[in-house]
């Protein structure tokens, strides 16, 4: 029996998409556990310098992923969409094996901090083109008018991770004592990923190439790749400056929710993860959503409306959560932020994908991307730890949430003057 074409698009969308999954799930995983992976591998003299140690591995991760942008964003284009994210899935699942077994600090010393920074680095390099592969791929393969709402789901997929990571973990924070969780539980998460990873790859064995791509006459050379990028600077530093929006907000109401709600808001944590479940299910619904209407309204509008309103709303969110924090305010207060954070990258990421030139689409895409996610978006949880412990004002994670809105603001009016400036010179003679 002849399968229809939208069922193999939904297939090779799930095919896509399976690897995003394993990519954000060991990213959020890490930063659920962050205060027991510090005691673990970092032991040291307080609490707070073995959760900022291990709070800035976390971040440490995100500083390869510009890196990872260049090299393996120019073999994909090079070499096909299918090949390079097979590589990636290889790439990530060998960081999430070290993690799950290797011994704590009190067994083989130092080694052990050095070998779990190895691994971060080593899944960070994968990460830097998980996301533009996966992106540029579901917009090669969309429907005419249908970019958005098929890109949405690259973000979509990342968020079953959120909600089974988070699922798992209050599960095992129930069933289990503290003590047990910080002491060898919270490797069982990590185990879980490594028995899910042959599923992920015979999915992925079976992504066919798209058509874009075998449509095209020639494949650039490196050299030509490197070239394009920096002649378009100006783009890349816009989809930097637009991603920033996106890379913060997101893990600041995912990977840094448990622990703020545990550490500076004294809540229980079993209550923590759920609102964080309730996060990943509100930013699954949300993103298509919002990815479909930005193919009716356009991406700009949905830009500038979202950085608008966490601009207005993310300090005063955050200062009447601590001013009398409890289960309800923090759900209610995430809820708020996955509205604008889904809403906002429903029409952020097609955007990325439609201003890259298509020789370096997944190179562009992907540097932008990774170098917001580096210098932005990783370091979030830390960066609001540190706010945090030298202003004694818990609600600065609202003012770092707003600075990242101002920056998308700015690239979205940026960005449309680019694309009309493109425009006008295309109905230019040549030479005038």
């Amino acid at each position: 029996m002849t399968r229809s074409p939208v069922d193999n698009r939904i297939k090779n969308v799930v095919r896509v998409s399976s690897g995003n999954f394993l990519e954000m799930y060991d990213f959020i995983v890490f930063g659920y556990y962050a205060a027991a992976i510090g005691q673990t591998f970092f032991p040291g003299t307080s609490p707070f310098a073995s959760l900022m140690l291990s709070l800035m591995t976390f971040g440490a991760g995100f500083l390869m992923r510009p890196i990872g942008a260049i090299v393996l964003g120019a073999y994909i284009d090079r070499y096909g969409r299918r090949a390079g994210l097979l590589l990636t899935l290889g790439l990530m699942s060998i960081g999430t094996l070290v993690i799950a077994v290797l011994p704590g600090y009190a067994a083989i010393g130092l080694l052990a901090p050095f070998l779990i920074l190895v691994s971060r680095l080593i899944q960070g390099f994968s990460a830097g083109v998980e996301l533009g592969g996966v992106s540029v791929y579901l917009s090669e393969i969309a429907t005419p008018g249908h970019k958005g709402f098929y890109v949405s789901w690259q973000s979509a997929s990342q968020q079953v991770a959120v909600m089974f990571s988070a699922l798992v973990g209050a599960l095992l924070t129930f069933l289990l004592p503290p003590a047990a969780m910080d002491q060898w539980a919270w490797r069982i998460p990590f185990l879980i990923g490594c028995l899910i990873i042959p599923l992920l790859f015979l999915l992925r064995r079976s992504l066919p190439e798209t058509d874009e791509f075998l449509a095209r006459k020639q494949t650039p050379t490196m050299s030509q790749i490197m070239g394009s990028i920096v002649a378009n600077w100006r783009i890349v530093l816009i989809g930097i400056m637009m991603v920033t929006m996106t890379t913060v907000s997101f893990y600041l109401i995912t990977a840094y929710t448990p622990t703020f709600g545990a550490a500076e808001l004294h809540l229980a944590p079993t209550g923590n993860l759920i609102v964080t479940l309730c996060v990943g299910l509100s930013n699954f619904i949300w993103l298509p959503l919002m990815g479909a209407l930005s193919d009716r309204v356009g991406r700009r509008p949905i830009l500038i409306i979202f950085t608008v309103l966490a601009l207005a709303t993310a300090y005063p969110a955050m200062s009447w959560l601590v001013g009398a924090p409890s289960f309800s305010r923090l759900l209610l207060v995430q809820l708020w932020f996955s509205f604008i954070y889904a809403s906002y990258n429903g029409g952020m990421v097609v955007m990325l994908t439609e201003i890259m030139p298509l020789e370096v689409r997944t190179t562009g895409f992907s540097l932008a991307y990774s170098s917001a996610t580096a210098l932005f978006g990783g370091f979030t949880p830390a960066i609001c730890t540190y706010l945090i412990h030298v202003t004694g004002n818990r609600a600065m994670p609202g003012v770092w949430l707003s600075c990242a809105a101002a920056l998308g603001l700015i690239a979205a009016i940026m960005v449309g003057r680019t694309q009309g400036a493109r425009r006008r010179s295309n109905l230019e003679p040549v030479g005038a």
